[in-house]
Parts: C-alpha cells; sequence; structure tokens
C-alpha cells in the first residue's frame, strides 16, 4: 500500500457563499467522508470530521482560528472521528450516546474500516489495525427547529433520521442550501445499517422534497441540484413502493 505524507492528507475546495468542502483524496469515494466548513461573520461551523487517521487541527489549523461549531451530521466513524479535536461539539439527543462513548459497532469502524477503505495510508504504516474512534462528549444538544447562528447566517436543524436514528441535515434557506448528511447524496445509499430504519428514511426524504432547494451537499460524493435531489428522492421511492409518500 503506498504511504503518503500527512500534509497530503486532506484536500481543501473553497466553493462559495464562505463554503469549503474538506476531504480525504486517499480514502476510497464510497467511504470518503465531505467535511463541510461554512464560514459566519462571528462563527464558524464544521459539518462532520472524517475518518480521524490524521488530525486536521495540526493539517488545518485556520478551523480554530475563530470560534467553530464542530456539528455531527450523524454518529458513524466516517463523520465524526476528528469531533474530539473540537472545543463546541453539537449532535442530535438520538446519537449523543455513541458520541461520547463511540465503539467499533456502534460507529460502523468494525465492519468498514480495513484495506479496501484506502487508496493510500498516511505515514504510519497500518494505523487503521489499532483504529478506534475517540470519545467526545457532546457540549450541546441539537434537535428539530434549532437554529445556528453564525452572525450573518443562520442553519436550521432538521432532524432526518433513517439512516441513523439522529441524523440531521442543515438547512440555509436565504442561499436556499441543504446540507443533507448521509439521508440523501448522489450515490448508493446505506439503508440496512443496524439502527437503520426504512420507514424514517421514507418520512424524511418526502420531507426535503417539499423545500425548495437549490444546492445539496451531502455527506459523501459530488454536490448536485436541488432537482437533481427530487429526482433521487423519486428514484427512491420507486425502488420502495410499499413506502411511497
Amino acid at each position: 500500500m503506498k504511504i503518503v505524507n500527512r500534509e497530503q492528507w486532506f484536500e481543501v475546495e473553497h466553493r462559495y457563499d464562505g463554503i469549503s468542502l474538506i476531504h480525504e483524496p486517499f480514502v476510497r469515494p464510497f467511504y470518503r467522508c465531505n467535511m463541510w466548513h461554512i464560514q459566519g461573520r462571528t462563527r464558524d461551523a464544521l459539518i462532520d470530521s472524517g475518518s480521524g487517521l490524521v488530525s486536521l487541527r495540526e493539517q488545518l489549523p485556520w478551523l480554530t482560528d475563530r470560534p467553530l461549531l464542530a456539528v455531527a451530521s450523524h454518529c458513524h466513524f466516517d463523520h465524526i472521528a476528528g469531533h474530539h479535536e473540537f472545543a463546541e461539539r453539537l449532535v442530535h439527543p438520538a446519537e449523543a450516546d455513541i458520541l461520547a462513548a463511540p465503539t467499533g459497532a456502534n460507529t460502523l469502524a468494525t465492519a468498514f474500516v480495513g484495506d479496501e477503505m484506502f487508496e493510500a495510508h498516511p505515514d504510519c504504516p497500518l494505523c487503521y489495525a489499532e483504529y478506534r474512534v475517540k470519545a467526545a462528549p457532546a457540549t450541546r444538544l441539537i434537535e428539530e427547529g434549532d437554529l445556528l447562528d453564525l452572525g450573518d447566517r443562520v442553519l436550521q436543524v432538521l432532524h432526518t433520521p433513517g439512516h441513523s436514528p439522529g441524523g440531521i441535515s442543515l438547512w440555509e434557506a436565504a442561499t436556499q442550501t441543504l446540507f443533507s448528511g448521509d439521508i440523501l447524496y448522489d450515490g448508493p445509499l446505506i439503508e440496512d445499517a443496524y439502527h437503520a430504519n426504512l420507514e424514517h428514511y421514507a418520512g424524511s426524504l418526502a420531507r426535503l422534497r417539499e423545500l425548495p432547494v437549490r444546492t445539496v451537499h451531502g455527506g459523501h460524493f459530488a454536490s448536485f441540484s436541488g432537482e437533481r435531489m427530487r429526482e433521487l428522492i423519486g428514484e427512491w421511492f420507486s425502488n420502495h413502493p410499499h413506502l411511497n409518500a
């Protein structure tokens, strides 16, 4: 397996309107979490924190130049393993126990972490053999309707269970932008995790379909339009006719 310097482990793509994508290019696409950095006037938000194999704060020190809210879209290992590095950690109550006491089983790490996950390793060969997600107890619980005020922009919490019980999306109404976590992205969805629920999945997707979304930034794969979002949701219901809303 190829070894790469830790300094190469993250890529940052600055998009628009203060939004940047941080990801780990040597993690294969299916496993590669999108970490979304959203810049506000008085504080920033970071949605998800990746695999934790390499320190976000060491390699991207600018993340903590300003107050930062580290938000967990849900508590699977590929989304929360860097959360322990940040002082303010937000999660839905339904998964607060996982963030506080993560295990290989409750974060899905045992099921997925292995050679097939990587194109290359950081400069700690086979470090995943001792891989574990560090505890990062929440400093704030966020629920349906809560607002994350960044000073000049506001993100509304939408409880979108189905992929997992405490899954959330963040909705910025002013820009019609949805940060959907893993409830919806343009790739193969995981519907059979140990705490997934198809009826909840259907309810969450039916709700998102009604939003006037312009852009979706998901937990994996490329961003897409609101039109594509409605196509993907329509396809999902076509594949699950017994759950049609």
